[in-house]
């Protein structure tokens, strides 16, 4: 036969000649900024042809991996436009930050707003010309001689760790470059973004995320996370290990001991400076701490009460899960399932007037969750506050007002934990902060729950939807951000990790996500968890001790 018959998820059937293209096939689907298709589970570009009937379904930018294709694509426009309208400078790819990305233009030149708006015409124009973003598969030793070429070493020794028997690159007007995803099949569907300007070189990129159905989010600027990820980035480079082959080569040369040693010491300094900062003022009472799932709330909570211990000081830990409501007067979502994670779920009411009592020289008894039974119990655990007693409150809610709003500020000091990695995989691909996140998660989950990755990877947009709408709008309160990244752990995570995701089948809808995450983990070389120090915030997820 010279047709297919290709049924849409819409239940439409339309028939093709054979050869033709998704992206053609797209143009009948109602669907705006198309990324990608799925077939079984599998993600193929849209320059794929079709040779027969099939079951496609389209994805954009409100799918994760639609998302990140268009993340990538929007890198490479913006890359090109630069090099069109400036050839003298090149941009660097830095780190994600809430509802976008930081990036950095380098070369001898300070920016002017006036510059951008340069940019963006370049870029807007090369979208309408809607060019098409053409796939490149050549051999590693080409692309090493290319990017050798180039001077981009750390893409050529990148190549060069990598088994696979050919290179994918992908080629924009005159430029080649990859940024490990498929690419939009033209540079039409990436035409929803905003550039905002920070000033010295700085750009935040902002553009639709998974949740704002298609549309450019607001921004919102949150300098302390920015200044947190510029100092670690200052000291890997002071330490000359900017990007991932730079750790790889230290793995490689037997050094790796000595760089985990400095990153745990230069954590722990990062502690004793907050606590340093907290009993500098005498009126601190609560330290509130808050951050996003697997961002070291426990262990950071336990690290800082040990400083404060050794200090002198009465240090008591108070989780926020253990005021949680009785089980049956827990809200439900919009799918009937209990929402642990709304600040509803909460007894604030309670919470405030033990905080009150406590501040009032009153003894409490401090309630204890039981997730099995679903109720709050109360043992023998009375604590009154003392000369030299501070409170550590740790939890989702933390850094919201209400949950605190019956105590003055000044008695107040709060915390926001992230882990970010300051080393980039290149110029141009940096490690995601939610995919480490997500890593971590799926490691402590199987270890401490049971659960395959598969469970924790169907649970983490309910996660990540909380966040959004809990923990990311009170970022700004906070009189301080951790940086609770490790720069050597994705080596370490990825001992546990790798065995678990090539464990999902092609039969799960989550295979994509499973692959893409280890097409990730191939660009580091693996470390022994044996190598990691009993009392790193590692330990929360990889166990052996500390908080095990």
């Amino acid at each position: 036969m010279d047709t297919v018959k290709i049924t849409f998820a819409d239940g439409t059937v339309h028939e093709y000649s054979r050869g033709t293209t998704f992206y053609e096939m797209s143009k009948d689907f109602p669907m705006e900024n198309i990324m990608a298709v799925k077939i079984d589970n599998e993600v193929y570009s849209l320059d794929t042809k079709v040779f027969e009937d099939a079951k496609p379904e389209f994805i954009n930018t409100n799918d994760i991996i639609g998302n990140k294709i268009y993340k990538a694509g929007l890198k490479f426009l913006f890359e090109v436009a630069l090099i069109e309208t400036f050839p003298e400078l090149e941009v660097s790819f830095e780190h994600s930050v809430p509802r976008g990305m930081l990036g950095v233009v380098e070369g001898n030149k300070i920016i002017t707003q006036e510059d951008l708006q340069k940019i963006k015409h370049k870029m807007d124009e090369i979208v309408n010309e809607n060019a098409i973003i053409q796939k490149l598969n050549i051999s590693p030793k080409e692309a090493i001689k290319y990017y050798l070429q180039f001077k981009e070493y750390e893409k050529a020794d990148n190549i060069q760790s990598i088994t696979d028997r050919l290179a994918t690159l992908y080629k924009l007007h005159k430029k080649l470059n990859y940024f490990y995803s498929i690419m939009p099949y033209s540079t039409g569907s990436i035409n929803k973004y905003e550039l905002v300007y920070l000033g010295k070189n700085r750009i935040v990129f902002i553009f639709p995320t998974v949740r704002s159905n298609g549309e450019v989010p607001e921004y919102v600027h949150y300098a302390n996370i920015i200044d947190s990820f510029f100092k670690g980035k200052k000291w890997l480079e002071n330490l000359h290990m900017p990007y991932i082959s730079n750790l790889n080569k230290t793995i490689g040369n037997g050094k790796i001991k000595d760089f985990i040693k400095s990153n745990e010491l230069m954590f722990s300094l990062d502690i004793a400076k907050v606590v340093d900062n907290i009993i500098s003022n005498h009126d601190i009472k609560f330290i509130l701490i808050a951050g996003p799932s697997s961002s070291g709330k426990t262990t950071t909570n336990s690290k800082i009460a040990s400083y404060l211990e050794a200090l002198g000081y009465d240090a008591i830990k108070i989780s926020l899960d253990d005021y949680f409501v009785n089980r049956e007067d827990t809200p439900k979502d919009e799918n009937g399932k209990y929402d642990f994670e709304c600040l509803e779920a909460i007894d604030v009411k309670l919470f405030n007037e033990d905080l009150q009592k406590l501040l009032n020289g009153e003894e409490i008894s401090l309630p204890v969750y039981n997730f099995i039974s679903g109720k709050r119990e109360y043992p023998k655990n009375t604590v009154k506050l003392k000369e030299n007693s501070i409170f550590l409150i740790e939890g989702l809610h933390a850094l919201n007002d209400k949950i605190t709003e019956g105590i003055d500020n000044k008695y107040k000091y709060r915390i926001y934990l992230s882990p970010f990695i300051p080393i980039n995989i290149d110029m141009h691909n940096y490690v995601s902060t939610l995919d480490l996140r997500l890593l971590r998660r799926i490691v402590r989950d199987n270890r401490t729950r049971g659960y395959d990755c598969l469970k924790t990877i169907d649970n983490w947009q309910s996660v990540r939807n909380g966040e959004e709408k809990y923990i990311f709008p009170y970022i700004h309160q906070a009189d301080v951000i951790i940086n609770t990244a490790l720069a050597y752990e994705v080596g370490v995570l990825k001992v546990y990790v790798e065995p678990l995701l090539l464990s999902v089948g092609v039969d799960s809808i989550y295979y994509e996500e499973a692959r893409r995450l280890i097409g990730f983990l191939n660009q580091f070389f693996p470390i022994p968890g044996e190598y990691v120090t009993d009392d790193s915030i590692l330990r929360e997820f990889i166990g052996g001790k500390y908080n095990d």
